[in-house]
């Protein structure tokens, strides 16, 4: 594909705002940010067809409805199947739908609020930080088992191992877990990709009930004796006299697992690339925690892993001249809003002083991510180690992208030293 050009399945009516745009377009994939320019030029507000939603990639009013209450992740509760024209969903998606029955993810207040208060304390008080160190030494462990070698294949030797053991050791379960728990991740995630099939939702059916009794296992091992982990800390957390029932800590170790660890590999790898592909030296950064810290939230907004989050119109609303009905869903352009030429400057170049810098990438309002912090971390962490452990690395083959949009992520970045 020739630098700036559109996908050939590119075709946009200005006068409806109508866009033709397969997200499973080879050239899109690879660099959907051509098309996402000549959104911001010419249509920021514009219906997808082969979506069938309208979908917003300014960075104002992604935030803006990213933050609306008249939004939500859910709309089963305020309108019924029959309303919004849905058959009852087949037998087979039921392991699949209760795992999102209780998620934090899926969830509107109230039933939000209270899980939200119940998962951040433990979370974010008493699991995050204690951690950096023990990712460091996980970190060195990935590089130990390559550093000899001259090359690597980056997302399988050290961007998908390392988040993989992070969930593990902030779930308290055993590394030797790692190779399942990837497993049900990979199975789950495709659920909210475009190549969506019967297979793939059996698969995710599967993997919700396989990872949902390895859970409750570890839930009973944990009542009986608790560890300094986030399922302990989840197993005990009280407020307001409220506690987590066993189904939402089965989904909420589910979100943790399935968020933190695709988004965190492709993290990796998308700001790995970036930083070799445009010969940027790293070392200046990463000599202080700002600017490792500076530079994390650059390449996370430059290239994040998620490019499209979706809502439901809870209220009838008019945004920019479209009358959003209550019931419809809205597309959220998370990859655009970070490469908004009206709130960054040169949005497609890295800078690693970027500040501030104020993407998308994590989402916002009351669905803000809450595994933020340590997926901040392990990125910071990644890079610090990778690149002081192995200070000459250089792209040996021209990497591709998977074909999974709006999750983006490489198929493989090999490396050499």
């Amino acid at each position: 594909m020739t630098a700036r050009a559109l996908p050939p399945t590119w075709s946009l009516d200005r006068v409806t705002r109508s866009l033709s745009l397969d997200p499973r377009d080879a050239d899109f994939v690879q660099d959907p940010y051509p098309a996402y320019a000549e959104l911001h030029a010419r249509a920021p507000v514009f219906h997808w067809q082969q979506y069938g939603h309208w979908c917003f990639a300014r960075q104002a009013d992604v935030n803006a409805l990213l933050r609306d209450p008249r939004l939500g992740r859910q709309v089963l509760h305020v309108m019924s199947r029959a309303e919004l024209g849905w058959p009852e969903p087949p037998p087979h998606l039921v392991p699949f739908l209760d795992y999102e029955r209780h998620s934090l993810l899926e969830l509107e207040p109230p039933a939000h609020t209270r899980l939200r208060m119940l998962v951040n304390r433990p979370f974010l008080q008493r699991v995050t930080e204690r951690l950096r160190p023990r990712l460091e030494s996980l970190a060195h462990e990935q590089v130990d088992r390559f550093a000899g070698r001259g090359t690597v294949e980056l997302i399988e030797a050290f961007a998908t191992p390392l988040p993989v053991a992070a969930i593990a050791e902030v779930l308290g379960m055993p590394l030797s877990l790692s190779a399942p728990l990837l497993q049900w991740s990979d199975d789950i995630v495709a659920m909210y990709q475009a190549r969506r099939d019967d297979a793939v939702e059996r698969r995710a059916a599967r993997a919700c009930e396989e990872f949902g009794a390895c859970v409750r296992e570890w839930i009973a091992v944990r009542r009986r004796t608790p560890g300094d982990d986030l399922l302990s800390a989840l197993v005990t957390s009280e407020a307001a006299g409220e506690r987590l029932s066993d189904d939402e800590l089965v989904s909420t170790a589910m979100l943790f697992l399935i968020a933190g660890h695709e988004a965190t590999v492709h993290a990796i790898g998308n700001g790995v690339k970036a930083l070799l592909e445009r010969g940027c030296d790293p070392a200046p950064a990463l000599a202080s925690a700002d600017g490792t810290a500076r530079l994390a939230e650059e390449l996370l907004r430059l290239d994040t892993p998620l490019h499209l989050f979706t809502r439901w119109v809870l209220e009838t609303q008019e945004v920019h001249g479209v009358r959003l009905q209550r019931g419809d869903r809205v597309g959220l352009l998370l990859g655009a809003a970070n490469h908004d030429p009206e709130r960054f400057e040169a949005p497609g170049e890295l800078r690693m002083d970027r500040a501030p810098n104020p993407h998308s990438s994590f989402g916002g309002g009351i669905h803000f991510c809450v595994g933020a912090p340590l997926a901040r971390m392990e990125l910071q962490v990644a890079l610090r180690v990778l690149f002081t452990r192995l200070p000459g690395l250089a792209i040996a083959e021209p990497p591709r992208y998977r074909d999974t949009y709006h999750f983006r992520g490489l198929e493989s970045l090999r490396l050499r030293w």
